[in-house]
């Protein structure tokens, strides 16, 4: 398939796990697609499983909690042409304390930057090009904890991902006239090799095989089920969904 093709994409934190899957799901299909991550390592290891497949993936390392930072960036990549699809993809628990009260100040702060300042930052210098354009797809990472809570990332985690789909909400009504959608994808537990650790730091093997049986596909998803949704949402199939969260669980969400 080739419905990208034409198009460029721009996803964050994308070096490794998801972000590198849906990077290479949106380049199977014909996008150039531009990768920032702050992990040097990483994006040399992405940058060259992209060459040895001979997709079109551009790679740049960035501190994602600068503001100067990224719009710098943002103006560089249009230099070279539309950025049609944005994917915020930068997010995580940062291994911040599960219990509330054990959280400090800093630790509600550190989650709140990167889940969500980052995010708006970056919508806020792509933005103007694609109001420019006429033409936009936004992608944002909520979770199944900012709709339901969370057994193991904790309260700043689930707040920030309860807030980036009100923010998606607003986006979506204040720029769909502009030809630009926005929407959130919701995962459950995905098993990458980050939240494996999470998962075996935070659980027993008993609380995970209990929570395995309370998924009706009984699997965890796999970074391939987020990376179909995320080339679903930047289609042109999506264009008349705007605003919508979808939840990525296998029907986890129906039982809790």
């Amino acid at each position: 398939m080739t419905r990208f093709e034409g198009r460029r994409a721009l996803i964050t934190a994308a070096g490794s796990g998801l972000g590198r899957g849906m990077a290479f799901r949106l380049a199977q299909e014909g996008a150039a697609v531009t990768i920032w991550d702050r992990d040097p390592e990483a994006l040399a290891e992405a940058a060259a499983e992209a060459r040895d497949a001979g997709l079109n993936v551009t790679t740049q390392a960035l501190d994602m909690t600068h503001e100067k930072a990224i719009a710098g960036a943002v103006e560089r990549m249009a230099q070279g042409g539309a950025i049609d699809v944005l994917v915020n993809n930068i997010g995580g628990s940062l291994h911040t304390p599960f219990r509330f009260l054990d959280q400090s100040e800093e630790d509600w702060d550190r989650v709140m930057d990167v889940n969500v300042t980052a995010c708006v930052r970056t919508t806020r210098a792509v933005l103007p090009h694609m109001v420019a354009a006429g033409y936009g797809r936004i992608i944002n990472m909520g979770s199944k904890a900012g709709r339901f809570g969370s057994l193991f990332a904790g309260a700043n985690y689930a707040a920030s991902k309860g807030a980036m789909q009100a923010f998606t909400l607003q986006i979506a009504q204040e720029f769909g006239p502009h030809g630009i959608t926005c929407n959130t994808l919701c995962p459950g537990a995905i098993l990458t090799p980050r939240v494996q650790r999470l998962l075996s730091e935070r659980q027993s093997e008993e609380e995970r095989q209990k929570v395995l049986q309370s998924i009706p596909v009984r699997r965890h998803g796999t970074v391939e089920d987020i990376a179909a949704a995320v080339a679903y949402f930047a289609s042109e199939e999506a264009g008349f969904v705007n605003g919508a969260s979808l939840d990525i669980n296998g029907g986890q969400a129906m039982v809790i």
